[in-house]
């Protein structure tokens, strides 16, 4: 059990040094991920529909 406390203490000493991003931060990485999320969706969307076009022309 002691060792389950020093454990847990030494966690939270260690959470205390983390340098934890401000909100306009999050926000604004959350921004990038979105977009280039939907950058790459399209782009993979594009290039399934050319290449299922281009399985139709074969067959």
């Amino acid at each position: 059990m002691k060792k389950l406390i020093k454990y847990l203490k030494e966690c939270v000493l260690e959470m205390k040094k983390v340098a934890w991003p401000n909100k306009l931060t999050i926000v604004s990485y959350t921004k990038i991920v979105l977009v280039t999320t939907i950058v790459f969706a399209v782009i993979l969307g594009l290039v399934d529909y050319v290449l299922l076009k281009g399985v139709y022309l074969v067959f």
